[in-house]
């Protein structure tokens, strides 16, 4: 089962990161408002970036990794 890390953009602006197993899902459940507490104030999101990890502990690893970049790392990782 393959792990993925992203990045939605939030209505406001701001980046929200987190893992899934399912990124299509995923987005729709943020955008449903059941996705996480963040983004349920801040919708509709629109997914900006995928990464594709090995496995739960990569993702998490990872996710945590994007959480510490700054805005402006975030958005040349993302290519904006």
């Amino acid at each position: 089962m393959p792990f993925f890390c992203y990045i939605v953009e939030c209505s406001d602006g701001t980046f929200y990161t987190g893992w899934t197993t399912d990124p299509p899902r995923r987005e729709k459940q943020h955008n449903a408002g059941k996705g996480a507490r963040y983004t349920s104030t801040r919708r509709p999101v629109k997914l900006v970036y995928l990464e594709e990890q090995p496995d739960k502990i990569s993702a998490l690893k990872r996710e945590l990794a994007i959480k510490a970049l700054k805005r402006e790392q975030k958005k040349k990782l993302i290519g904006k």
